[in-house]
């Protein structure tokens, strides 16, 4: 555990994007009137190779920010997967590892194929999905295939715990759906999910509201990191903060209480863009 310490302090120290990204998360926390009243951190070390004459190693991060906001405390969580190798005594290549987006290692559906059959109507269950979000946020339910980059897919069973039905099997290109050691794009690629919920007619639907203040619990926010209208990931808001402001959960990097906007993620840009959707 210390040694992870260190390894992170060496990190940070030496790491303008680091210190960066430190200014922009306490600049974010300011504008919100939050103070950070305790920061901690815990290492856990889960893959060591050894190759060229080094060896390299992937640990994770996970560090818990407890953040007072008026009267209310809460805790928001987030886990930072970082890789350095060891090359005759001396840490080389210490780095927080950048994830590719999903389209660019998911084929992704066309935005015009988003239809389904049936008029399977149902009741959204909010609670249930979140609770599943809550559960859910820095683990893999073994019931489904653990992605890389998994946050849509973790989005997708969030979902499915509400109570939104599937359909459209076998076909990949068609519904929602997931089961047989497969999956529809919509339920494991983010921009294939941003274009199902806006097109649906059917089941799982999604409308669009205007800003972030009008999402409750249990709906989903999409975001296009670049701005040039590729979707690359999904969150699901799972409760408020003091002013009334969405916090999410999500999946790669795992992440808990965030607040909505990701301005202190690695992908964020000032071209951002964000689809706000009310489940139903």
């Amino acid at each position: 555990m210390e040694k992870l310490k260190e390894l992170w302090l060496h990190f940070f120290k030496s790491n303008r994007w680091q210190e960066t990204w430190w200014e922009r998360k306490q600049s974010l926390f300011e504008e919100r009137k939050a103070k950070i009243v305790q920061i901690k951190g815990n290492g856990h070390m889960h893959r060591k190779l050894r190759y060229d004459h080094a060896s390299h190693y992937d640990y994770n991060l996970h560090l818990s920010f407890l953040v007072k906001q008026k009267d209310q405390l809460y805790l928001e969580e987030t886990v930072y997967p970082y890789t350095f190798r060891l090359d005759q005594g001396e840490i080389v290549g210490h780095s927080l590892k950048r994830v590719l987006h999903e389209e660019k290692v998911s084929k992704v559906m066309p935005d015009d194929i988003i239809g389904g059959d049936g008029d399977d109507r149902f009741s959204y269950d909010r609670n249930a999905a979140v609770r599943y979000a809550e559960r859910w946020w820095n683990s893999y339910n073994p019931a489904f295939k653990q992605f890389d980059v998994d946050c849509t897919n973790f989005i997708s069973q969030c979902l499915l715990a509400g109570g939104a039905p599937m359909r459209g099997a076998p076909d990949r290109a068609r519904g929602w759906w997931y089961g047989n050691n497969s999956w529809s794009y919509s339920w494991a690629v983010a921009h294939s999910l941003r274009w199902y919920l806006s097109g649906s007619t059917q089941g799982l639907r999604g409308e669009e509201v205007e800003t972030a203040a009008d999402l409750i619990p249990g709906d989903v926010i999409c975001y296009d990191f670049e701005g040039d209208g590729r979707w690359n990931h999904n969150t699901i808001v799972v409760t408020k903060d003091a002013y009334g402001m969405p916090l999410v959960n999500a999946h790669t990097d795992n992440s808990r209480h965030r607040y909505w906007s990701y301005e202190d993620s690695t992908a964020w840009t000032p071209e951002i863009k964000y689809k706000f959707f009310r489940i139903y």
